[in-house]
């Protein structure tokens, strides 16, 4: 459960393994904080989806620092440094296809990317996404609709 969250919202077989063992570390360390006024899988799945965006949000400011060493200095990026898409799931066939799809989610704001992955992906139920998200059931209903109209959106701007 916890390797597809990540593996959802990275794309990248390394990256999700290694975000996934930052997880169970987190989880371990604060176990002592949870209090279950929720499910211990809502705890971690929300932990799942944090750990996720940080690493996201630290890979963009290493990418950034980067690129900004390679136009002010003559060291040049290492691009391999970055993920690429490699996700284990995805038939060979399908792979050109299914990256672009993720390409386009991951165009969506943060809390649209959230709601559409825990949903489509994980499969979970609406009441289930807003007590991941901390939302009201009415405020992940407008996410994920918000969600796929971009999606769609995104998706025919990019065939045309």
């Amino acid at each position: 459960m916890v390797f597809n969250v990540c593996l959802n919202y990275l794309q990248n077989s390394q990256d999700a393994e290694e975000v996934t063992q930052d997880v169970f570390v987190k989880v371990h360390s604060k176990l002592d904080t949870f209090k279950a006024e929720s499910e211990l899988k809502t705890w971690v799945y929300r932990i799942s989806v944090n750990q996720s965006l940080d690493f996201i949000k630290a890979k963009t400011r290493k990418k950034r620092f980067g690129f900004h060493l390679f136009i002010h200095t003559d060291v040049k990026e290492d691009s391999a440094a970055f993920s690429s898409f490699d996700h284990p799931g995805i038939q060979f066939e399908n792979k050109e296809a299914t990256e672009q799809i993720f390409r386009a989610i991951n165009q969506l704001p943060e809390r649209q990317k959230t709601a559409l992955l825990l949903k489509s992906m994980e499969e979970l139920s609406q009441n289930e996404i807003a007590e991941v998200m901390e939302l009201s059931t009415k405020a992940v209903e407008s996410l994920l609709s918000r969600a796929r109209a971009t999606l769609k959106e995104i998706l025919k701007n990019n065939e045309g």
